[in-house]
This record gives structure tokens, sequence and C-alpha cells, in this order.
């Protein structure tokens, strides 16, 4: 089942998604339903209807108590299966940013690229990858996490590159562009 985004975000309410993640949930939609409008008018198939349910639900295990052997977001994927939502979990499953260092779980579809990518454009509003990047070394993060952003960053940023040369756009104008489209299928970012 594919819940409305209405829907979905009654789980934010069920789980007691704190504020600051909510905004940023509803940041990561609306640039995933923009940059799936931009690719779908280029000819490819998106499912904006999954990928704005999945960017909304992504954090969705924030506030939960996660099991033994659980890391994010596995508690999501595991209650998103529980309510019956397999397609939401399987999408939310890949966009952790170490899912890009594991070929098992690493972005391939259309819409997990996109969700991925959207994921690590946004903070509080929409930035580029490499001021994502800035804000969580700014973070004095722990060696382990470290390491895994050095891995990380060649990644997401070629992912950056092929989905915005896909759609003819420079990440900075992806940034002033899609903060500013007010035709997302959110009511509002903010």
């Amino acid at each position: 089942m594919i819940p409305t985004p209405n829907e979905a975000k009654v789980l934010w309410e069920d789980y007691s998604l704190p504020d600051t993640k909510r905004n940023h949930c509803l940041w990561v939609a609306h640039l995933a339903v923009w940059f799936a409008r931009k690719i779908s008018s280029q000819g490819v198939s998106v499912d904006a209807g999954l990928l704005e349910v999945a960017a909304l639900l992504h954090d969705v295990d924030k506030a939960i108590p996660r099991l033994t052997g659980e890391r994010h977001p596995d508690t999501a994927v595991r209650i998103l299966r529980e309510r019956g939502m397999g397609e939401v979990a399987d999408l939310v499953r890949t966009h952790p940013l170490h899912a890009i260092l594991d070929q098992n779980l690493s972005p391939k579809s259309w819409e997990e690229k996109i969700l991925y990518l959207s994921d690590k454009m946004v903070k509080h509003t929409i930035i580029t990858v490499d001021e994502r990047f800035a804000l969580w070394r700014a973070e004095h993060l722990p060696p382990a996490a470290i390491s895994e952003l050095d891995a990380a960053y060649p990644l997401v940023k070629l992912l950056e590159n092929e989905l915005c040369s896909f759609i003819g756009m420079q990440p900075s104008d992806v940034v002033k562009l899609a903060s500013k489209d007010e035709t997302s299928t959110m009511n509002s970012p903010v």
C-alpha cells in the first residue's frame, strides 16, 4: 500500500517525529517531487506519488527506539513493512548515506536515486551536496562517521552530477529553482 501524503504525515504523530525532522522531510519531499517532474519531462517514467510518500517517511524512525542490530533506517523499514507499506519501505531502505557504499543498497532506480540525492541536498532547506557535507563535517563526528563521509562523498557527487546533468542544470541552479518552485504537490515546504 502506498499511503497519501496526509496519511504519511499521520505516522509522524504516531512515532513522535520531531518538528525539525518533519521540516527536513517536507523539504526532501518538495525537492524529490521537483526532480521527478524535471526527469519525467525528459520522457522518463518516475513514480512521483511513491517518491513523495517515501520522502515524507524516510526519517520516521528518528525518535523510535531501535531493536538490537538496527541502524537508521532499519527501524523505519521495519515499521513501514509492519503497516503494509512494503513498496515505500523498499525505497526508504536505500536512502541513508552508507547505502551508496553497499552494492546491495545503493540507489539504482530513478526513484531511489532521487530520494537519496534529495536527502543529501536538504538540511533545513535545499542546499548543494558540498554544503551538506560541510555541515556534516562541522558536527565533529566520530572517526568512523568521518570515514563514511569521506568514502561516500565522491559517489554522492557523481550522483548529483548524474541527475543535474540529466536535467541540464548545475546544482546551484537546482537549489535556486527548486527552492522557489511552488508547483510541488506539497502544500508548502515549510
